[in-house]
């Protein structure tokens, strides 16, 4: 009895992750867009590019409304790659994700090739911070081209 429960916890613990990329096809040497702001999940993606050494561009604000809700953002013409991440806020799950970033994210994240006119990574995810931040590392080690290595 003591392993079934344990079995149920560990599978409701797990996070839930659904991953389509193209391996080596992210160049680590091209410009990237991200969006500015963003909750939890963008904010973790441009921190952990710029980490490993992307050249990560939020663009240039052209204009934006008075209750701040619309902007108009100028994306580089150099720019190759682009990240879209969309995102529920997050939540705080202190029992949860007690040994793992107290905090549960959802979101989709999508990484296409402005150049190529295609998507190299979807991902429709859900976890704990500290574990979604790793399964990034994870995508982007497969997602990079072997010459950056």
């Amino acid at each position: 009895m003591r392993l079934f429960w344990m079995v149920i916890l560990g599978i409701s613990l797990s996070a839930c992750n659904s991953v389509y990329l193209k391996p080596d096809s992210l160049d680590k040497n091209s410009l990237i867009f991200a969006r500015r702001g963003g909750y939890s999940m963008e904010r973790s993606i441009k921190e952990t590019m710029d980490k490993r050494g992307y050249k990560v561009s939020v663009g240039v604000l052209k204009s934006a409304s008075t209750s701040g809700d619309r902007e108009t953002i100028v994306i580089p013409s150099k720019v190759k790659y682009v990240v879209r991440v969309e995102e529920r806020q997050e939540i705080l799950r202190p029992i949860w994700c007690m040994f793992n970033g107290f905090w549960w994210w959802n979101f989709n994240v999508s990484i296409s090739d402005r150049i190529a006119g295609n998507e190299i990574l979807s991902w429709r995810g859900r976890g704990c911070a500290n574990s979604s931040v790793n399964k990034l590392n994870d995508i982007l080690d497969k997602l990079e081209t072997k010459k950056d290595k």
